[in-house]
């Protein structure tokens, strides 16, 4: 009975995990093959890796489960158990790192302006280098999220373009700060005033939709702030997954014993 329950039970668990394991490696294959963008094409190999990476360790946990191979399944319980631990310290490690930083509300507007030293500095190390700013500045031109911040907002009145609640990167990449003053036209069209501000972004802003404020040190701020609030989302799903781990592995603790306590006894008997 205790054979059934943890060794099947872990079999099905796998088969699962197995199961799923099959788009996700499709899609990494997919887009190695058709991904246009250097985004689409960034994604790929994590994804085909992650796909590879289930598969292998899932066939593990079946075979090792159904058919008794102790060892096969004591290999298994060692990855499980790394995999926890590091999901663990990925856990801890993104809420900490993501535990700085807000944007700062602006009075009379309904968005808010993000600043670059509001948040940790391991952060604002990794987008401050210009080799990795080069290609989150291709990925947020690849999204078109300024381009449909244009559209969306071209016809607004300016009174009703300062009440929008604009996210973090609309706020920091798309419009010039707030600090700068300047005059407005269209939503990614602004003429300088005769205000003088001390801030250095508004020297990098330009009308151009290649350009806009996507040097700007607002705009890596707003991308940081973005960051943030999908780390802590994914920490969230991690806790989960965690516990999902953790259950798993107990069962297969209890699968490992089985298949030692069933080798034990189908040994044979030496007078």
């Amino acid at each position: 009975m205790a054979f059934r329950l943890s060794n099947n039970l872990l079999g099905i668990l796998n088969f699962i995990t197995f199961l799923l394991s099959i788009p996700i490696l499709g899609a990494g294959i997919w887009l190695s093959r058709e991904g246009v963008t250097e985004c689409e094409q960034f994604l790929d190999r994590p994804i085909i890796v992650i796909g590879a990476f289930l598969m292998v360790v899932s066939l593990a946990g079946m075979i090792g489960a159904c058919c008794r191979v102790t060892w096969l399944l004591w290999l298994y319980l060692a990855v499980m158990f790394l995999l926890i631990v590091l999901g663990v310290v990925l856990t801890v490690f993104a809420f900490v790192v993501t535990n700085k930083g807000a944007g700062e509300t602006l009075s009379g507007k309904g968005y808010k302006e993000y600043r670059l030293g509001d948040y940790s500095n391991w952060l604002q190390k990794r987008v401050s280098d210009g080799k990795n700013w080069n290609k989150i500045k291709s990925c947020l031109a690849d999204s078109k999220v300024c381009t449909e911040f244009h559209e969306k907002y071209l016809n607004v009145p300016v009174t009703e373009f300062y009440r929008e609640h604009l996210s973090s990167v609309q706020s920091g990449c798309c419009k010039p700060s707030n600090d700068c003053q300047f005059n407005y036209v269209g939503p990614t069209n602004w003429t300088q005033g005769s205000a003088v501000s001390t801030n250095p972004d508004c020297n990098l802003w330009d009308n151009n939709m290649d350009t806009l404020c996507f040097n700007c040190q607002s705009c890596k701020a707003g991308f940081i702030d973005n960051l943030r609030s999908s780390w802590k989302k994914v920490a969230v799903v991690n806790i989960v997954f965690l516990v999902f781990l953790i259950i798993v592995y107990s069962v297969g603790c209890c699968a490992f014993r089985n298949n030692r306590r069933d080798n034990h006894y189908e040994q044979p008997w030496k007078p």
